[in-house]
């Protein structure tokens, strides 16, 4: 961990999102002083402390330059994306216009003011449908969407920044990410909410009329799809040694981040049943295009090099937290079946 002694000034773009937030909370408690930009257009206000939010897009290069300036910030770590797989392909240009062209100004943005390191939530998404599992950081790169595309996209623009000006980045290719803070703080907010645990525990407490499962017919020992579910917890921690590894003056790289092995979505069904102490209603669908039977992580890069190891990967923990989250929250609005 970086030391608290020699405390950073941290940039977190998108901090008022999911992951962002979570991130802001470690970084906050580590001692470091952090700055948070946000449009707010996804993200939710009162997911970090108000003192730390500065209201801004990163499309706009003069308030961009006006933050660099004012902040003297030394990293930024960037979580602003638009993240819906079928949202990608039915507005695509809202997606480069935003995961990439909003980056790049950022990232434009950073040379100007002599910032030389920048975090990147990536995706596995830039994988595509696997030739091997699990899948190391060398799998070839064949996105099969546009939200995977602008990834990529963003990840080859940022080695290029690296040859060009020495702005050195971390590429995090996050699998699924999952769960809450644990004292239930912190959770998932989207709208609309794409994440499988989240809708299960939606049906589970009654907000959601089922959990809809999208084929039975895969090759995997349930015929359900298998995936690779990572604690936000965990994924903040994995920030916070990539912050370490940039500081230490490493070089540009990209890391899987995930457990390493995958549960089906019946198991996740159940490991829900059993956290929530009753039946969840299910309903089945027909197969969704483009979901492979098995995505799953290998992050052994990630374990060597950053020297990151997951510590709530278990699935039920994951499971327990976020149910703790959605029992909590007063959700303002109500979800639509």
């Amino acid at each position: 961990m970086t030391s608290i002694k020699d405390p950073k000034n941290i940039l977190v773009v998108g901090g008022c999102g999911y992951i962002g937030s979570h991130m802001v909370k470690h970084l906050m408690a580590m001692g470091h002083r952090v700055v948070v930009a946000d449009n707010l257009s996804t993200g939710n206000r009162d997911a970090v402390p108000e003192e730390v939010l500065v209201e801004v897009d990163i499309a706009d290069e003069p308030a961009l330059d006006r933050l660099f300036a004012r902040e003297g910030i030394d990293a930024v770590l960037h979580f602003a994306s638009f993240i819906q797989v079928g949202e990608s392909v039915t507005a695509p240009a809202k997606y480069y216009e935003n995961n990439v062209s909003a980056t790049l100004t950022l990232l434009k943005a950073m040379v100007r003011a002599g910032v030389f390191r920048f975090i990147f939530s990536s995706t596995a998404a830039v994988y595509g449908t696997p030739v091997r599992v699990p899948i190391d950081e060398d799998h070839p790169k064949a996105p099969i969407n546009p939200y995977g595309h602008s990834k990529w996209m963003v990840e080859q623009i940022l080695r290029d920044l690296d040859r060009a000006y020495g702005l050195r980045s971390v590429s995090l290719r996050y699998f699924n990410a999952a769960g809450a803070d644990p004292k239930g703080a912190l959770g998932e907010r989207h709208e609309p909410e794409t994440h499988l645990i989240p809708l299960i525990l939606q049906a589970a407490s009654g907000r959601r009329p089922s959990i809809t499962v999208y084929g039975e017919d895969y090759d995997t020992p349930d015929g359900t799809c298998i995936r690779d579910y990572i604690h936000v917890e965990d994924l903040a921690k994995a920030h916070v040694c990539a912050l370490d590894y940039l500081l230490a003056g490493r070089p540009t790289a990209a890391f899987n981040l995930g457990n390493g092995h995958g549960f089906s979505v019946r198991e996740v069904i159940k490991a829900a049943e059993e956290v929530c102490g009753h039946a969840i209603p299910v309903a089945y669908g027909e197969r969704r295009e483009g979901d492979p039977a098995r995505l799953v992580a290998d992050s052994c890069l990630a374990y060597k090099v950053l020297g990151w190891t997951p510590e709530r990967g278990d699935l039920q923990t994951i499971v327990a937290d976020a149910w703790r989250w959605e029992q909590q929250w007063p959700w303002r609005k109500e979800i639509e079946p």
